[in-house]
């Protein structure tokens, strides 16, 4: 009879052991998640240097702060939202002191603004789980998402392409809630419309209707 192989502890588990002073179950929570950090930082910040400097600086601060970790969100999430942190730290002092931080634009009008109408409508061939999967389609996403501003970006990155709660993003970003709903519907709308230029059924196009002025 073949030997049956243990499955690999979960991330509470390794979590526990790593608590309890046990560094190779840390290690083994570095590269479970490592991708993943670095993918959110590089999306973050666009730069491979800056990138592997959040990378480590997350560990860094997840083996400094394990003893706080609670649980109440997964590991995974504690990671990322440490990760977000440690971006923002870096695009700011990349920006210098005169950039406009980014909770800075928690301004209570935000929400009250208008959503912009796309000028270019399609029905999408597959749905936008399908369409993450492929490769092609992440090099399609990665650049799209480079030509949105900033504070819809972030939250775009968070939210949907990390699947942080909109809780877990707000205080990852020092947003209110209700602006990180704005700024994510705003992402979708802008992205949703960049993307159906190549990925839309052109069959299903809708243009926007001219305006009329009185």
């Amino acid at each position: 009879m073949t030997a049956r192989t243990a499955p690999d502890p979960s991330d509470d588990e390794l979590v526990l052991r790593a608590k309890a002073g046990e560094l190779s179950a840390f290690e083994n929570l570095v590269q479970r998640h490592e991708k993943r950090v670095y993918s959110l930082a590089w999306r973050m910040l666009r730069q491979e240097q800056d990138a592997e400097d959040v990378t480590q600086q997350t560990f860094l601060s997840a083996l400094e702060h394990l003893d706080g970790f609670r649980g109440e969100a997964g590991f995974a999430t504690w990671l990322l939202r440490i990760a977000a942190h440690a971006a923002l730290k870096t695009l700011r002092k990349n920006r210098g002191l005169d950039m406009v931080s980014l909770d800075a634009a928690t301004a209570t009008t935000e929400p009250e603004e208008p959503i912009p109408h796309p000028e270019y409508i399609a029905d999408w061939r597959q749905s936008p789980a399908q369409l993450v999967e492929r490769n092609e389609t992440r090099r399609l996403l990665d650049e799209a998402l480079a030509s949105l501003d900033e504070k819809h970006r972030l939250v775009f990155l968070l939210r949907d392409v990390e699947g942080l709660s909109v809780r877990d993003t707000a205080d990852a970003l020092g947003l209110g809630e209700a602006n990180v709903k704005v700024r994510l519907l705003r992402a979708r709308l802008q992205l949703r419309e960049l993307l159906t230029r190549t990925l839309g059924d052109p069959q299903s196009r809708v243009g926007r209707a001219p305006h009329h002025h009185g």
